[in-house]
């Protein structure tokens, strides 16, 4: 099964939440870590399961939310292999961070 790819952005997104949530929860960090790479597979054999969120971006832009976690996949789905874009918190300000993609 092919997976997503992750962009740079995305790498260090997931990087830095992953290390943040190791400093109180190891555990934890390894389940983020472990929920995004699946999604990633599930990207990759699904592309378009994602949800559009035109308020956010445009197609073919989609969004997931792994499982147990509060933060939110973008990727293009139209990319073979689709690519994650970002890997952010929900609570983050998501049209500002997006505004440019």
């Amino acid at each position: 099964m092919n997976s997503a790819t992750l962009s740079p952005a995305a790498r260090r997104d997931l990087l830095d939440a992953v290390r943040w949530i190791a400093h109180d929860n190891p555990a934890a960090a390894r389940g983020l870590r472990d929920a995004v790479l699946k999604a990633a597979m599930h990207i990759g054999a699904h592309s378009h399961f994602g949800v559009p969120r035109p308020e956010l971006a445009e197609e073919p832009y989609r969004f997931v939310m792994p499982t147990g976690f509060p933060y939110v996949i973008v990727y293009h789905a139209d990319r073979r292999p689709p690519l994650i874009v970002r890997v952010l918190h929900g609570a983050r300000d998501l049209p500002d961070v997006l505004r440019d993609l």
